[in-house]
């Protein structure tokens, strides 16, 4: 599809505050701001916390840690800063990554261009002057040529819709919005509802120092042993030394961790083998067994079976009571069909005698009291409850802004039943909006996935302003042609006939009980091959004015 570029007389425009206007200052944000004064551009940071961070701003839970090799995790866009900065453990915890946001933030002078405590309320389209205005919470407004989105795909928070959720007069909070303050937990009744990422690496943390532990689990999740350790002098040595080689293997792997699937299919070696490899992968850190797997166990049933029967059998032997151990099992979906939690002795967590599982299927909560949780079988009592309950994901940080494009258009109303973007990068009559970390792109080893897209929109402004262009739009067509690619892709997955945040499945927001393709599920060298191709051939499938 040939582009439409027209050059006639500029739109008639006031001065603009910003040349680019990004809202978020996590990991997205942060980079994008770097890369755009590398440019020589003018460009603000609006974010709605008190500093620098986005994930590992907000989520200071117990136990919070990186799932993906904190040495695959890191930027690789400044070698100084790979060679200045040592990761001390193999998979970060929050504190460290933070103070690792801090350093960057710092190394690079950020923050001069990053308003803090600024939230976003509305990002408004003007056709007249082709440009964006962006109002906060506080009533203040600027204005921009460009917008770029770095929101986070879990950023938004969702509490369970249960009555009475106010009454309760302990201490309560969910992971993602946990207290900077410390919290006491020695000798308190604890609660945690949920048993995704986040509630595991809490209940894992804290199990040892709670008076007492109630876990309330609604579905049970597949978990793996992450097998983290502190990095030693020798192998810091290897890493700093082996940083071109790591982030070119993440560059080739289907999803830019350090891992990727296996050639062989499951049936393809004998019944002893698979049960080696198995063993093997289950000894070994991180995502391997979910990356680094047989090429068919998120594809084919009986397959997925093989992996599903091994991880249960280890539940089993890791849980003394083979009833909690069943309730710990998944029931619903198969291993990996939803995004892994890696895991640290959480299932010898309920061999202790201060800790309790209660199944929410078989006994539901029906309120949450004054003292603690009502379900249909007896009342708790809590000093403190936890909500690991999980995010809005992928869109929903998009929902909590008005965001109106050519003509009043909103962004929510044109996702009502599901995203529908261009590269996952851009949509159809948002001229000027490009979007990090969106739906339909290729999530995986997210900071890999960043800085590529970073990249990639960087350049697409460059060539904007190179050229004189002050407009920038994704077409019907080439909307409609990803959005059906990114569909198609997903078609045969198990991953999508699972309700989960990777679907667009959350109970507690009203709208999202249907499942929708709202990831790229593809690989990452296709997605990039894909988005490089039209950027070499000048950006032709977009509208340019």
């Amino acid at each position: 599809m040939a582009a439409t570029r027209q050059h006639h007389t500029s739109p008639e425009t006031a001065a603009l505050d910003y040349d680019v206007i990004i809202i978020g200052a996590g990991l997205s944000g942060m980079y994008q701001l770097h890369r755009l004064r590398e440019i020589g551009l003018k460009a603000r940071i609006f974010e709605t916390g008190t500093d620098v961070g986005g994930t590992w701003y907000w989520n200071r839970y117990p136990g919070a840690r990186f799932d993906s090799e904190s040495y695959s995790y890191g930027y690789s866009f400044s070698k100084e800063l790979l060679q200045e900065w040592e990761w001390s453990e193999h998979f970060a915890g929050q504190p460290e990554t933070l103070r690792y946001c801090n350093y960057v933030a710092d190394k690079f002078d950020l923050r001069r261009d990053i308003q803090f405590e600024s939230r976003v309320t509305a990002a408004i389209y003007q056709g007249d002057t082709r440009s964006w205005e962006i109002t906060l919470a506080s009533g203040a407004r600027s204005t921009c040529r460009f917008l770029v989105t770095a929101v986070g795909p879990l950023s938004t928070p969702t509490l369970p819709r249960i009555e009475g959720r106010d009454d309760f007069e302990g201490q309560s909070f969910h992971t993602a919005r946990w207290p900077k303050e410390k919290v006491h937990f020695a000798g308190k009744r604890v609660a945690v509802i949920g048993t995704g990422a986040t509630g595991i690496q809490t209940i894992q943390t804290i199990a040892c120092e709670v008076g007492h532990l109630t876990v309330f689990q609604r579905t049970a999740n597949w978990a793996a042993p992450l097998h983290n350790g502190k990095i030693d002098a020798e192998t810091q040595r290897r890493i700093k030394a082996g940083y071109g080689e790591i982030f070119a293997r993440c560059k080739e792997t289907f999803a830019c961790f350090v891992h990727t699937p296996d050639p062989r299919g499951a049936f393809e070696v004998s019944d002893a083998e698979r049960e080696a490899f198995y063993e093997k992968l289950y000894g070994e850190r991180g995502f391997g067994i979910w990356q680094g797997n047989f090429k068919d166990i998120l594809i084919d049933r009986k397959a997925n079976a093989t992996i599903s029967d091994f991880v249960a059998r280890k539940i089993r032997e890791r849980v003394k009571d083979p009833d909690v151990a069943e309730k710990l099992i998944p029931k619903n979906h198969g291993f990996g069909t939803r995004r892994l939690p890696l895991e640290t002795f959480y299932y010898e967590v309920y061999n202790r005698d201060n800790v309790e599982l209660v199944d929410l299927v078989a006994t539901p909560i029906e309120r949450i009291t004054r003292d603690g949780i009502r379900t249909s079988e007896k009342d708790y009592a809590f000093d403190i409850i936890i909500y690991a309950t999980g995010f809005d994901a992928i869109t929903g940080s998009f929902d909590k802004i008005d965001v109106r494009g050519a003509n009043g258009a909103r962004l929510r109303d044109k996702w009502q039943h599901g995203p529908e973007t261009y590269l996952g990068l851009m949509v159809d009559g948002f001229p000027n909006m490009m979007m990090l970390m969106g739906p339909h792109t290729a999530l995986g080893n997210i900071p890999r996935s960043i800085e590529y897209s970073v990249d990639w929109v960087t350049g697409l402004i460059r060539f904007a302003i190179d050229n004189e262009l002050t407009f920038l739009d994704a077409t019907p067509e080439g909307t409609a042609g990803w959005t059906d690619h990114v569909k198609a892709l997903g078609v045969g997955l198990l991953s999508n006939e699972v309700d989960s945040w990777m679907t667009g499945i959350n109970r507690n927001v009203e709208g999202k009980q249907t499942r929708i393709v709202a990831r790229y599920s593809g690989s990452a060298p296709a997605y990039r091959e894909r988005c490089d191709a039209v950027a070499a051939r000048g950006y032709d499938e977009l509208r340019m004015e």
